[in-house]
């Protein structure tokens, strides 16, 4: 029941994201732009991910060698930054083919990240979960960076987005780096958090076990 839950929740998620009315003010607003990214690696990501940790349809039981979460969670670095240049945010506004190519890699990315730090079955946890916790943790710390590198910056960075209602081009774009900086940073240090509590209560009872 609960992973069905779970399961509802990310999908929900994900199709208030990208049918609701978020794709029409990303277009025009990069705050837009960054709830809907958000939306999909720190919540539907983690929600599908937990969902489908530990249970049959878990990839990483059935092949962890593909998960490795370090080198997943560079994967992930290389698609949100590349995507947040210039160049290709501008192609992401303003093709359909790049808004979709997008919109997939960053969930697509953020599924891999949650999956290689949380799947796998009860061994192949308590053999990766130090890499997950590293893993969430460089995320936590690349989304904080890149997202103050957007909010902080002194002229607009995107100069082909324009602003939404009342919003200047640069507040706008100021706005889109703080949902980054705070929405990503926490949501990636919190599941960090989360599996070195797990991680350290796993060592403790096995020191019990040991006494």
């Amino acid at each position: 029941m609960k992973r069905h839950a779970l399961l509802i929740l990310g999908l929900l998620a994900l199709a208030g994201a990208w049918f609701g009315p978020l794709p029409d003010i990303a277009h025009r607003a990069l705050f837009g732009h960054m709830t809907m990214h958000m939306i999909i690696v720190a919540v539907a990501a983690p929600l599908l991910a937990l969902a489908i940790a530990g249970s049959r349809a878990d990839p990483v039981g059935k092949w962890p060698a593909l998960f490795p979460p370090l080198p997943v969670s560079l994967v992930e670095f290389a698609v949100v930054w590349a995507w947040h240049s210039p160049a290709l945010h501008h192609a992401a506004r303003h093709s359909v083919a790049g808004f979709a190519a997008e919109q997939g890699l960053f969930l697509v990315s953020g599924l891999l990240v949650w999956l290689a730090a949380f799947g796998g079955g009860r061994v192949e946890r308590t053999n990766r979960i130090g890499a997950g916790v590293a893993a969430l943790l460089l995320t936590a710390m690349h989304m904080t960076l890149l997202g103050a590198l957007i909010a902080l910056s002194p002229r607009p960075l995107y100069p082909h987005a324009g602003g939404f209602a009342a919003l200047t081009p640069l507040e706008d774009q100021h706005l889109g780096g703080a949902i980054m900086l705070v929405v990503g940073g926490v949501a990636y240090l919190a599941g960090g958090l989360w599996l070195m509590v797990e991680l350290l209560g796993g060592r403790v009872r096995g020191k019990e076990e040991q006494a």
